[in-house]
């Protein structure tokens, strides 16, 4: 951490001006003042006790066709609580770009909604003020979110900031619910392994043997079969890493995990083991088994390969629901070369740390904390995912929901996203709530996927890591040195895997490797980690 510091001391100083000027009307942000605190009524609706409005800067995705304020969701919300919010709606391509102008601007609005707001914005915004700290509201204000956080400590691991704040209400999974932290399983054709003859792999050598089985059938997807695709490259290796014992603490940090011999800080990318694991995909890819458009195509060219019927096995969240294709099945964990079997492929529950927080220009802090807290309770999660009870969805007997009709067969011939788009505004993902199977119903919940989570489990790591988060000094090594670190290692490993780069070159590769800052990287990770564990003490 000497030499980090000795090669920042420099940008330090030059932004030590901007943050002292930013912070200098802080106090107020970090401690939000409560002379509107008695427009606020204690329990249920109204939140208070006249009107207000707020303006909230919002991320908008493709599925959600409606302004926000014309669903119903929100047009009814407005009239329980007497708060108008007026949606800035922003489309998520290129969301990040126009949020970071808003703020750095001083134009920016009453709260961000939906804007992904990442761990370095929250720590520097929060620092310098323009976010406001949550801490001293969220019990009165916020009870169903603290009691989110009391039952689930990796969550307040998660949001808690370098200096000991929270500045934002997160998108949450519940980590009890595995197949929507799963999200993509491998699924393979049961179709197909009867065609070829073969029982479901179970290793990654009877998974090889599947794949070229698959290759060599004639017939199969009439004659132009793809073994094994993906979205992209990262899910194949977050997906199979785990048969070498790489990725104990899920895919939310791609280059270091727990040792599990050591139970010390790894970081895995460089292991000799790592390097076995890479020659397996090398195999896959070199021998056409591994679709070579992982590297270049997109999700709907993807989901357009697997409704053709031309896919063996395949990582992607639903077949049934995204490709028509029923023939498929989900599985455990594959076992590896030297006896590894571990469910790698587990995202982390704090899906999106800065899906909501309020600016210091919000002079109803203590309301909008309120109006947000309402979905992280039973009855708003229910509202806010299933929308209006008897027109679309229902509670059966046994107290589950269900969409009715209008949304899953629907009479105007409107897929379910489109039924929903003028009920709700969840459709695309990266909303503040709390995720539970109960009344979420998205393709994580259809059978298949439920039968896959049950398989899944025997196998999966014992923890999953949040994301960590890291001093304004640490962020801008990660943003540098850091970058181009992980930049190096992801196209070099690309180079191994299509053969573009002989192994031969491991170990020049790892050398050169270690003289581009693995020390300090690492001597970073663990001063995270460090402030990770202790977060919740």
């Amino acid at each position: 951490m000497q030499t980090l510091k000795k090669r920042l001391t420099v940008l330090t100083s030059v932004i030590a001006l901007g943050v002292i000027s930013a912070c200098s009307n802080s106090d107020d942000a970090s401690n939000p003042d409560s002379n509107n605190a008695d427009l606020v009524n204690e329990t249920g609706f109204p939140i208070v006790t006249e009107p207000i409005e707020l303006t909230f800067f919002t991320g908008k995705s493709e599925p959600n066709t409606n302004n926000f304020e014309e669903t119903y969701v929100w047009s009814t919300y407005e009239d329980m609580t007497d708060m108008k919010i007026n949606f800035q709606l922003n489309s998520f391509d290129g969301l990040s770009e126009r949020r970071n102008l808003v703020l750095t601007s001083g134009d920016y609005p009453d709260a961000f909604y939906s804007a992904r707001l990442t761990s370095s914005d929250l720590a520097t915004y929060g620092e310098q003020g323009i976010l406001i700290a949550l801490d001293e509201m969220i019990e009165e204000y916020a009870p169903n979110f603290h009691e989110a956080l009391e039952q689930h400590p990796d969550m307040r691991k998660g949001l808690t900031m370098p200096d000991g704040h929270i500045y934002s209400i997160p998108s949450y999974y519940d980590p009890s619910f595995l197949p929507m932290l799963i999200g993509v399983p491998l699924w393979i054709d049961e179709e197909w392994l009867a065609e070829v003859g073969m029982e479901r792999p179970t290793t990654t050598d009877e998974f090889y043997e599947f794949l070229k089985a698959v290759k060599d059938h004639p017939t199969l997807g009439e004659g132009d079969a793809i073994p094994f695709s993906g979205t992209n490259i990262t899910e194949v290796r977050g997906h199979l890493q785990g048969a070498w014992g790489f990725g104990t603490r899920g895919v939310g940090h791609k280059f270091i995990d727990i040792d599990p011999d050591t139970n010390d800080l790894r970081f895995f990318r460089t292991e000799d083991k790592y390097k076995e694991f890479l020659e397996y995909l090398n195999k896959l890819y070199t021998e056409e088994l591994l679709d070579h458009e992982v590297y270049t195509h997109d999700s709907t060219q993807l989901l357009a390969k697997g409704a053709a019927g031309r896919l063996g096995a395949v990582i992607t969240s639903n077949p049934e629901s995204l490709m028509n294709q029923d023939t498929f099945s989900g599985g455990e964990a594959l076992e590896g070369p030297y006896g590894d079997k571990l469910y790698s492929h587990v995202k982390p529950p704090l899906i999106h740390v800065g899906a909501f927080a309020i600016t210091n220009k919000n002079e109803h802090p203590e309301a909008t904390l309120r109006w947000m807290d309402h979905f992280y309770s039973e009855e708003g999660a229910t509202f806010y995912f299933m929308g209006e009870e008897g027109n679309t969805f229902v509670e059966n007997d046994d107290g589950s929901l269900d969409f009715t009709e209008l949304i899953t067969d629907n009479p105007d011939g409107l897929t379910q996203d489109q039924a929903l788009a003028s009920y709700v505004t969840w459709l695309g993902g990266s909303y503040p709530g709390y995720v539970q199977e109960h009344y979420f119903k998205g393709s994580e919940t259809l059978p298949n996927a439920v039968e896959n989570g049950e398989m899944a489990q025997p196998d999966v790591v014992e923890e999953v890591w949040n994301g960590f988060n890291y001093t304004r000094e640490e962020q801008q090594f990660r943003d540098s040195v850091g970058a181009d670190l992980e930049t190096f290692i992801n196209e070099t490993e690309d180079a191994f895997i299509t053969g573009r780069k002989s192994f031969d070159e491991w170990d020049a590769y790892v050398e050169q490797v270690e003289s581009l800052g693995l020390e300090e990287y690492m001597s970073i990770q663990a001063e995270a980690y460090t402030r990770y564990q202790e977060a919740d003490e």
